[in-house]
């Protein structure tokens, strides 16, 4: 998680940051929720926006 963050903190402001952070956000709802296999599922939808 926290190698996402860092890099959605290093891209630029357009609509795929904004999409990446939902998906971030949802993946910190999985994993405080415990639900793992959610949490890596946002995190590589974030991480695919990002790129």
């Amino acid at each position: 998680m926290k190698s996402v963050k860092a890099a959605w903190d290093k891209a630029p402001f357009d609509p795929k940051k904004d999409s990446a952070l939902k998906h971030y956000q949802a993946a910190k709802k999985a994993n405080t929720a415990r639900n793992e296999e959610d949490t890596n599922k946002e995190l590589d939808a974030a991480t695919h926006g990002l790129a």
